[in-house]
């Protein structure tokens, strides 16, 4: 089995490095990053030889990602797969079901983990899979390779996904942007609490803000999330104010 990726950014590179373990990983990138795909073990190719292969996992911004589905729906070979990595769910899938033809073979994932979370390792990092249009068979395979990886499947559907992680990670960066306007840095007289907070930061400065701003609007839970937070911060401050 070959597999094609769409995008080089940061977890393009990290999923090429994993990936190449098992697979030859074809790997198509905008711009001229052949030196660091071969790095990784990967094998660049022209986005009409990557949308070839058994496997085509598009890795690449939310907002980009239904005009990318556009851009490959022709050149995918009959029953192929194409797996999506989005923080969401709910656009993704809808997306795909509607562009895609159906002899093309759906399946909706997020990994929950990233760049630095899984430098070093996958064991224990949880993986969300929503089944979506894919035969039996190959979904057992997906699932029993990503077991034997050491990774937590999580099954569900992207409703409950795009919930969740609105109470979750988009609550997490949300926190973690606001820190980073804060301009809130380390000291030397803290506590354990403020360095717990200042992983927080850690956590997303990482990401692009093109991902935060991306995971806002196309979940629809996390303006509600947002809103409920916020009104929650400005009732604790008025019972200071007291």
């Amino acid at each position: 089995m070959e597999i094609g990726i769409i995008g080089f950014g940061r977890f393009g590179k990290l999923m090429t490095k994993y990936l190449s373990e098992d697979f030859k990983v074809y790997v198509f990138s905008r711009s001229n990053k052949s030196i660091e795909i071969k790095k990784n073990n990967g094998i660049p190719a022209s986005l009409e030889e990557v949308c070839k292969k058994d496997i085509v996992i598009p890795s690449v911004p939310i907002s980009k990602f239904k005009a990318t589905l556009k851009k490959i729906k022709n050149l995918l070979k009959n029953d192929s797969l194409v797996v999506d990595v989005c923080s969401v769910k709910e656009y993704p899938v809808n997306a795909m079901k509607k562009i895609l033809p159906n002899n093309i073979q759906i399946l909706a994932s997020h990994p929950i983990f990233g760049p630095d979370s899984a430098a070093d390792s996958l064991k224990d990092k949880k993986i969300v899979l929503c089944k979506t249009r894919i035969n039996n068979e190959l979904y057992g395979k997906i699932k029993k390779y990503l077991d034997g990886k050491d990774l937590m499947v999580i099954e569900t559907t992207p409703e409950k996904h795009d919930k969740d992680i609105a109470k979750s990670l988009f609550l997490t960066h949300f926190v973690g942007r606001t820190l980073i306007d804060f301009d809130a840095k380390n000291v030397d007289i803290d506590t354990e609490g403020y360095k717990r907070l200042m992983k927080i930061l850690d956590t997303v400065e990482n990401d692009t803000q093109q991902l935060f701003e991306d995971m806002n609007k196309y979940n629809k839970y996390s303006k509600k999330i947002r809103q409920d937070f916020i009104e929650s911060v400005n009732r604790v401050n008025m019972r200071l104010e007291k």
